[in-house]
């Protein structure tokens, strides 16, 4: 079994303005601390074809955002990406282009690369979310263990991070199902999928089908 948690291993960023938060970052969750800064000298520089819609909130082209929809600087939503009724971006949000922010989920400090959905009462906080990676509806990226003490990502080893807060970390293409619960620091691997009212914690092979912790199965990966 090889649990991959690199940066490298577990996304393909094309995003030209997160590739370089991306490349020099070995593992994801080194990014949670950066996201902030990043994101605030990216709207005082601009990126070209984007638009301040408010003081620290910057956007692509054919965003929609609902009027409903409530959003805090600082932020960057790429291109195409659509944000739903009564969504809430808690500041420190920075998306990819076409993605889906749907109607009250709760975001902060995360990122999401191209084509994520997150469309129904999910909450994903401290979170990085790969290309194509979706959220079933209320599925959620617990943040915080209940002892308060810092995240630490249990794989083929353990990694300490220092962090007091660390959502989820899933993969491109990782499939999460209705009503899961991801526990701090749970890195779902490359095109995982994890069956409905599940709860997930450590690090999850690429390319499996979790239907429970203790039955997790691999991929017929020939079909994909």
């Amino acid at each position: 079994m090889s649990k991959k948690v690199k940066t490298c291993e577990l996304f393909d960023c094309k995003t030209e303005y997160l590739t370089p938060l991306f490349s020099s970052s070995e593992y994801p969750w080194e990014m949670l601390s950066k996201i902030k800064e990043y994101i605030v000298r990216l709207t005082n520089e601009g990126i070209e074809g984007y638009t301040l819609i408010a003081d620290g909130v910057l956007v692509g082209e054919n965003v929609k955002i609902s009027p409903t929809a409530t959003i805090e600087a600082p932020a960057v939503l790429g291109s195409g990406t659509e944000v739903r009724p009564g969504a809430f971006l808690r500041g420190n949000v920075i998306t990819g282009e076409r993605c889906v922010i749907g109607n009250s989920s709760e975001l902060k400090n995360c990122i999401l690369l191209e084509g994520v959905q997150i469309p129904h009462y999910n909450y994903v906080g401290d979170s990085i979310l790969g290309n194509r990676a979706h959220m079933g509806a209320g599925s959620i990226c617990s943040n915080l263990k209940s002892d308060g003490k810092p995240v630490v990502i249990h794989g083929e080893e353990e990694y300490v991070t220092g962090l007091r807060k660390i959502g989820g970390i899933l993969a491109d293409g990782a499939d999460i199902g209705c009503g899961c619960v991801l526990n701090p620091g749970t890195v779902i691997g490359r095109g995982t999928s994890v069956y409905p009212l599940t709860s997930v914690r450590g690090v999850i092979e690429e390319f499996s089908i979790v239907k429970s912790m203790n039955n997790i199965v691999k991929k017929n990966t020939k079909n994909l």
